[in-house]
């Protein structure tokens, strides 16, 4: 409520416009959302009032309208139409208690400051969840699209094969009823976008059957209506507390608490940075948390932030959350007066407009996108639209996010190892990634990018096993260590590991650019003790030149890379003899021992 003291009488005149646009066009919108969740249509504009209001006054963004949405209504008719028929009085007792399971999961989570939580659920899933709710939409509206009578509840390949069966009882007045919709509606948004288009879209379906009724008779035409709605406000309600029906919506409300958290915060944070200003992740889920709860007492279905109603609330001007309290209460006011003339409200002109809802559903734009940038993503993306058509919609979302989770754990499971090497074509003899870079004989430079921990160290030991056993010769191993993050205590064991092979087999084990946080965790795990604090160095240069005194100078001696500085203070065989180097201090110089089989290994 940080912004109710600044408001000014300018900012109560642009929000009370924003308002009245707000409250025309959730009327046809509340209407239609209800039908598609199988709940009676006024339950549509009830979740559109006290919903709405509490969720402004206990959220974070100035701009975000809850209240019924497409992908919310389509998960509650997936998730109950199993348990109970759609718009019987068990029905909404159990649309009720979800609602309320949903605010209570909500709201804990909001306390419990866990707002990230949403942003393990990917875009690709949110893409691939609404274009699977919009193919369902517009195969659920089949029967009234076309004046029928079948059973429209099942998978999408059910419901088609129901229809197929009727094609010969299509009613044409219905039909046109609902095309006339449907083209008048994208005509409106196309050619007039001044004009709310799902308004004058349900009015030209309206009047179009009523003009059909008149010149071929009702009894003739046929074109089932949605009947008067009830002129009153959101009377009280109660959930049920039944262990039986908690047991059996547990699925389902956490995937809609977790979709509808998903909504909400991606639209306030949109708008959030198109009107200036941020929102708190944790304040949002309070607020569509109190939104629920209060929603299940007042004869409220799920609510959340809608797409539409929000972009309609910045566009049109609003400036603070009053704009949302005063659209709510403009709908009890226009409700009272408009009810009781949805008797002339056809279900054609209805399925009409819930297929251009199901065609706005569909971003193509995004599809296309993740289509062409990412084989990872369209995989979640298929997952998840599949599992929307032929699964229950709380087990598709559960789907497309566990399969984001596999796939992000997949890729950090297997960090990025680059064999690093000075360049001579480079300035100052950078390092290089390029694989036409001469190596040392004896010293591989290895740079790690990602964190070591119990999930890729396996990755991490198969390539130095390889290095092993391909490039026996190259004894000494240098990890470029800028590029770890985090490293846990299996990821320090590898290291160590590593260490005390290489230091046996007569070579060394060394850290370059090591970070405060990588030190400090390899110095709780006592990992450092193997490696040895000595060879640890925070430059390349003194790590190159601390090293290079303890390579095998028989070698170098016949190396004709010479690809360091420090190589060219050796003499190749033949050449002239040069004056000798000062002598390094004892502390510099590795010393050999002999061990018990005769063979030298440096200390």
């Amino acid at each position: 409520m940080g912004w109710l003291p600044a408001v000014r009488p300018a900012d109560l005149r642009a929000d009370l416009i924003a308002a009245i646009t707000g409250a025309i066009v959730v009327l046809p919108q509340g209407v239609a959302f209800a039908t598609i969740a199988g709940m009676p249509p006024q339950y549509g504009l009830y979740a559109a009032m006290v919903p709405a209001i509490v969720a402004a006054l206990f959220g974070s963004s100035r701009h975000l309208v809850s209240g019924p949405t497409t992908a919310a209504s389509v998960v509650l008719y997936s998730s109950l139409s199993l348990l109970a028929a759609p718009g019987s009085p068990d029905y909404v007792t159990l649309a009720l208690t979800l609602t309320f399971m949903v605010g209570v999961l909500e709201l804990a989570l909001g306390l419990a400051r866990l707002g990230a939580l949403v942003n393990f659920i990917s875009h690709s899933v949110v893409v691939g969840f609404t274009a699977g709710a919009a193919v369902l939409i517009a195969v659920k509206q089949l029967k009234h699209f076309f004046g029928l009578e079948f059973d429209s509840s099942g998978a999408v390949h059910e419901i088609l094969l129901r229809f197929a069966g009727q094609l010969d009882a299509i009613n044409p007045y219905a039909t046109a009823v609902a095309l006339g919709t449907l083209l008048l509606g994208l005509a409106v948004r196309r050619w007039l976008p001044v004009v709310p288009y799902m308004i004058a879209a349900i009015l030209g379906g309206s009047l179009l059957a009523l003009g059909l009724d008149q010149l071929f008779g009702a009894e003739v035409t046929g074109i089932a209506t949605v009947g008067a709605l009830p002129a009153s406000l959101p009377p009280l309600s109660a959930p049920s507390f039944k262990p039986e029906h908690i047991r059996e919506l547990a699925p389902a409300a956490l995937a809609v608490t977790l979709f509808a958290l998903t909504e909400a915060v991606s639209i306030g944070r949109a708008l959030g940075a198109r009107g200036g200003y941020r929102i708190d992740g944790n304040q949002e889920f309070i607020g569509q948390g109190l939104s629920n709860i209060a929603g299940a007492f007042f004869s409220g279905y799920v609510a959340t932030g809608s797409f539409n109603r929000s972009g309609v609330n910045f566009e049109a001007g609003a400036r603070t959350p009053l704009a949302a309290i005063f659209a709510a209460l403009l709908l009890a006011l226009i409700v009272l007066f408009v009810a009781p003339y949805a008797n002339y409200l056809p279900k054609a002109a209805m399925a009409g407009l819930l297929f251009l809802v199901a065609w706005g559903l569909i971003d193509r734009r995004q599809i296309g996108h993740i289509l062409h940038a990412s084989r990872r993503e369209t995989a979640v993306l298929a997952v998840t639209f599949t599992a929307t058509l032929f699964l229950d919609l709380e087990f598709a979302i559960f789907a497309g996010v566990l399969l984001s989770l596999v796939l992000y754990l997949e890729r950090t499971s297997k960090p990025r190892l680059v064999t690093m090497a000075p360049d001579p074509r480079l300035p100052g003899q950078a390092f290089s990634s390029d694989p036409a870079v001469t190596q040392c004989p004896q010293l591989r430079l290895l740079r790690i990018d990602g964190s070591l921990f119990f999930g890729s160290v396996a990755h991490v030991e198969a390539y130095f096993d390889w290095l092993r056993t391909v490039h026996p010769q190259q004894q000494h191993l240098a990890i470029l260590a800028d590029g770890i993050n985090f490293v846990d205590l299996q990821g320090g064991e590898t290291l160590a590991n590593e260490a005390r092979r290489r230091l046996e087999a007569g070579g060394g084990f060394y850290l370059i650019n090591v970070k405060q946080g990588l030190w400090e965790a390899l110095e709780r795990c006592h990992c450092l003790d193997a490696t040895g604090a000595r060879n640890v160095f925070q430059s390349k240069e003194a790590a190159i030149r601390a090293i290079f005194q303890k390579l095998d100078k028989r070698i170098c001696a016949g190396c004709e890379q010479r690809i360091f500085r420090e190589c060219r203070t050796l003499v190749l065989p033949g050449a002239p003899v040069a004056d000798p180097a000062p002598t390094p201090s004892p502390s510099a110089v590795p010393r050999s021992s002999t061990s018990s089989n005769g063979t030298s290994a440096f200390i």
